[in-house]
């Protein structure tokens, strides 16, 4: 049986040092009295329903939540980190990665949005190097979304024999 105090005692004890941080006016954590750390806390909540309590299917919302929580803080605090849509694709394909070693699935998943999340954010110099066919690349990358589309509703609907 999975233990279910795990979630709500870290949701409330990290809401409460958010809050009572936030009150006493402690100036050195200025930066964190945003909704970011808000998802921070709630993504760690999950993540420790997911492997303290062993209940491995809170780990992908886990990873999620405390993935654009930490994204939104370092966004504009690190020179070095992407402000790309490519970044929250591959924060749900590491929270696929993650739960894929506890539970055994979601294996393909995590290897279509890590395919994905790498050719959207080196888009640029992926097409740098197929320079010589830049024609063929601009008219594949304008019909990529349609081939995705096509994908997904093949995987919806025909029916596996």
């Amino acid at each position: 049986m999975k233990n279910q105090r795990i979630f709500p005692g870290i949701i409330l004890i990290g809401f409460g040092a958010y809050f009572f941080m936030q009150q006493s006016g402690i100036t050195l954590f200025q930066q964190f009295y945003t909704w970011p750390t808000l998802l921070l806390i709630v993504g760690l909540g999950f993540l420790g329903q997911g492997y303290l309590a062993k209940d491995y299917e809170a780990i992908l919302p886990g990873v999620i939540l405390a993935g654009f929580g930490l994204h939104f803080h370092l966004v504009h605090r690190v020179t070095f980190w992407p402000d790309h849509i490519g970044t929250f694709i591959f924060i749900i394909a590491f929270g696929f990665l993650l739960r894929y070693q506890k539970t055994g699935t979601g294996l393909f998943q995590a290897v279509l949005f890590l395919i994905l999340s790498v050719l959207l954010l080196f888009y640029d110099k992926i097409a740098a190097y197929f320079g010589l066919l830049q024609n063929g690349v601009s008219i594949a990358w304008k019909f990529w979304p349609a081939v995705l589309i096509i994908i997904g509703g093949s995987l919806l609907f025909i029916k596996k024999k």
